[in-house]
């Protein structure tokens, strides 16, 4: 429906194509979006939920026979939404299978708040295939490992404590309670979903949050005796009469050793994406893992992230530079993507290799690419001195440098 490379087909094109396709004798026209060497990333988290649908519209009223559509469509309601304007006679999908096998069961009885849905995170379908991995599913473990991994009614049912209710902590009390289990899961904060809660703050991972929304329709359905705002003692679990007791407490930031470290302007990311504190308009970010880009990204933007039900698709095809009208070839509007940054951003990584290289392989080439073209500066090789009311300063290759900076954010791990 759309090449999204130099020299592919225009709009025009498209259709005299789907009308021989027709004419030939098919009874059906399935669609895709986007080549593998396309520049613009087309499934991956940062793309809206149903940001190429329009597309299918131009072939569907040229033809006579069902067009289908595809890409980034996760919920029953974003896909019955997507007919009903026109867009598809019909709407195929594959992740969200693999997120949740009995996702159109639970969408014809009517309990599409139960299912659990694709987040576009690609790190366990399509980035272990690429490396030869057997495919699974980050929110979905059992994806493919079903006979590995098969859950059965527990023989003896026991009282089981869970803290923490992270990702971890919600899988393992859902999964337990499933199985028969009275499960008391403990939360020190005000909300679960842990880390999860930082991850949907980023603008494109709003989608996050369908995790957490799940997890809580498997706490109502199944019963599970959830105490937030509660930090579990010891005592407390000991004197409970629990039988078995889980620890899912998660992870902590690593807090590197720099001198200045104290002071004033230096910012953990848990400050940034669950503190909200505020950040400057000059910001150095130490360490260029996943959480780096992350907040790198989530600073970049003035805006903080979309109702993902409602995304601004015009925007998103503004900034890659998509022409919704296909009058050019393959759809790019002339000049290539245009992205602006909030701040100035100088994101650095004590080694001197590649940039991004534990980003998952079919997402981190955009995420990379969306950062450089806000004008990310990415220093390598990093040796940091001290921080102090100057800013951040550092040596690399034998040269001191300074970085006059508002507040330098801590992603060390």
């Amino acid at each position: 429906m759309l090449d999204l490379v130099d020299g592919g087909s225009t709009g025009e094109e498209i259709v005299q194509l789907a009308q021989a396709i027709e004419a030939a004798g098919a009874d059906i026209l399935n669609s895709g979006v986007g080549w593998h060497e396309a520049q613009v990333p087309t499934i991956m988290h940062s793309v809206p939920r149903g940001a190429f649908a329009w597309a299918s519209r131009r072939v569907k009223q040229a033809v006579d026979i069902p067009v289908v559509t595809s890409n980034r469509i996760n919920n029953p309601a974003q896909a019955e939404a997507t007919l009903a304007c026109g867009d598809a006679d019909m709407v195929s999908m594959a992740r969200p299978f693999l997120a949740d096998a009995d996702w159109v069961g639970k969408a014809m009885a009517d309990r599409a708040d139960e299912i659990n849905t694709c987040i576009a995170c690609n790190q366990a379908c399509l980035d272990h295939i690429f490396t030869g991995q057997v495919a699974s599913c980050l929110v979905n473990p059992r994806a493919c490992n079903e006979t590995e991994l098969a859950i059965m009614p527990a023989r003896v049912t026991r009282r089981i404590a869970v803290v923490g209710a992270g990702p971890g902590g919600l899988a393992y009390a859902a999964t337990a309670a499933e199985r028969g289990h009275a499960v008391t899961l403990y939360e020190a904060a005000d909300r679960i979903g842990g880390q999860f809660n930082m991850a949907m703050a980023i603008p494109g991972k709003e989608d996050y949050a369908e995790t957490i929304r799940y997890y809580q329709a498997m706490i109502d359905r199944l019963g599970i005796d959830l105490r937030l705002n509660h930090r579990a003692s010891a005592a407390e679990l000991s004197e409970a009469g629990n039988d078995e007791v889980v620890l899912a407490t998660g992870v902590t930031p690593r807090v590197p050793r720099i001198d200045g470290l104290e002071h004033p302007m230096v910012l953990f990311y848990t400050n940034v994406l669950w503190d909200r504190a505020p950040v400057g308009g000059r910001v150095a970010i130490i360490g260029a893992g996943g959480i780096g880009f992350d907040v790198a990204e989530f600073l970049t933007h003035s805006a903080g992230p979309q109702d993902p039900a409602h995304p601004d698709i015009e925007a998103f095809l503004a900034e890659w530079e998509i022409d919704p009208a296909i009058g050019t070839a393959g759809g790019l509007a002339p000049g290539g993507p245009r992205m602006a940054s909030a701040r100035s951003i100088y994101l650095c990584q004590r080694t001197p290799g590649r940039f991004g290289g534990t980003l998952g392989k079919s997402t981190g080439w955009a995420i990379r690419a969306g950062l450089q073209l806000k004008g990310v500066e990415t220093i390598g090789g990093v040796e940091y001195r001290r921080i102090d009311d100057a800013g951040l300063h550092i040596l690399v290759d034998g040269e001191e440098r300074l970085f006059e900076v508002d507040n330098v954010v801590i992603c060390a791990g």
